[in-house]
C-alpha cells in the first residue's frame, strides 16, 4: 500500500470524522477522554487490512496477571515502546480479538496522551478519541516555545496537568491499567533522541505498585520522511509482535536503577534511561519472534 494514511483511507476517515464527539481544544475540565467507540470500527477495518498473519501479543499471561492485580486494588503501569500512532490501536485490537477476557482488559487500559493528539486537527483527533485517555500538557512541548509563547501557555499547562494528576489518581485505583509511552514521542529513524526516555517517567514509576514493560516489533504506520504531519504517516502491511514482560514491583525497579546511578548524574533521567534499556531488550526479543 505505502501511501499516506490520509490518502489510503480517505473515504473511511471522512466518515469516521462525522462520528467524533470530543472537543478539539483541551482544558482542565476535559482531560478525561473516555473512548468514543463509534470511531473504533473504522480503525479496526484498517488494522484488519494492514496486520499480517502472525501478529500477536506474546506474554499475554503477564498482561492478564497485571490486570488481575489491578482489580485487586494495585496501581498498575504499562510502559510501552512507541514507534507509531497505531501502537495503542493495534494492542487494543489484538486484545479485543482474544474473546471476552481480552475485551475486558482492553476496556480497562487508559493511555496518557499529549494534548497535541487532540488539538492537531480533526483527523488526528478522530483516531485518538477511539481510546480512553488522560490528556496532559507535555513538558517537551513547553521546552520548544519562545519566551512569549511560554508565558501565555504556562498557566494552561499547569491547570491541565494538575487536573490530569487528580484524574490519574482516581483511575489507577479503580481497576484500570495506565499505559504510558516513556519516550513521549514516536521513534523517528535516524533520530536517536526520539527513543530517549523523558525523565518525568520516574515520577510515574514512583507512584505505582506494579510495572509491566512491553516491547514492539513491526510497524504498520511509519513516519513519512518527506512530511512531518501525523496524517501523512505511511500505512503498510507488516507483522506486529507485542512482547509483554512479567509484572514487577515498580519501587524495586526504580530503587535498583537509582543504586547504579553515578554520582552527579540526574537520577530521574538515569531511571528513564534504564527503562528504555529494558524496552530495547524486549524489542530485540520481539524482533527475533517476528522473524520466525
Amino acid at each position: 500500500m505505502n501511501l499516506p494514511i490520509s490518502q489510503a483511507y480517505r473515504d473511511l476517515i471522512k466518515e469516521m470524522i462525522t462520528k467524533a464527539r470530543h472537543p478539539l481544544e483541551i482544558d482542565e475540565n476535559s482531560v478525561w477522554q473516555e473512548a468514543n467507540k463509534a470511531t473504533r470500527p473504522y480503525i479496526n477495518k484498517m488494522l484488519s487490512e494492514l496486520l499480517e498473519e502472525g501478529s500477536r501479543i506474546e506474554g499475554i499471561e503477564n498482561l492478564k496477571q497485571l490486570y488481575k492485580q489491578s482489580k485487586e486494588g494495585k496501581s498498575c503501569l504499562l510502559l510501552v515502546e512507541h514507534y507509531s500512532n497505531f501502537d495503542l490501536p493495534t494492542l487494543i485490537y489484538l486484545l479485543e480479538n482474544m474473546g471476552e477476557e481480552g475485551q475486558e482488559i482492553a476496556d480497562h487500559i487508559i493511555a496518557i496522551a499529549g494534548l497535541k493528539l487532540n488539538e492537531h486537527n480533526e483527523l488526528v483527533k478522530a483516531f485518538t478519541e477511539a481510546y480512553s485517555r488522560i490528556v496532559i500538557y507535555p513538558s517537551r512541548s513547553l521546552a520548544k516555545m519562545d519566551e512569549e509563547t511560554l508565558r501565555k501557555e504556562f498557566p494552561k499547562s499547569k491547570a491541565i496537568n494538575r487536573a490530569a494528576m487528580h484524574m490519574l489518581i482516581e483511575k489507577k485505583h479503580s481497576g484500570n491499567i495506565i499505559l504510558v509511552f516513556p519516550s513521549g514521542t514516536r521513534y523517528r529513524p535516524g533520530k536517536p533522541e526520539t527513543k530517549k526516555g523523558v525523565k518525568e517517567i520516574d515520577s510515574y514509576l514512583k507512584s505505582f505498585d506494579l510495572v509491566c514493560f512491553v516491547g514492539i516489533a513491526g510497524n504498520i504506520l511509519r513516519i513519512n520522511p518527506d512530511e512531518h504531519k501525523m496524517e501523512d504517516d505511511i500505512v503498510c502491511k507488516d507483522k506486529i509482535i507485542f512482547l509483554v514482560d512479567t509484572p514487577q514491583s515498580a519501587k524495586d525497579f526504580r530503587e535498583k536503577a537509582k543504586e547504579s546511578c553515578p554520582e552527579g548524574t540526574d537520577k530521574k533521567q538515569w531511571v528513564a534511561d534504564r527503562i528504555m534499556e529494558k524496552l530495547e531488550s524486549l524489542h530485540t526479543k520481539a524482533e527475533e519472534l517476528r522473524k520466525e
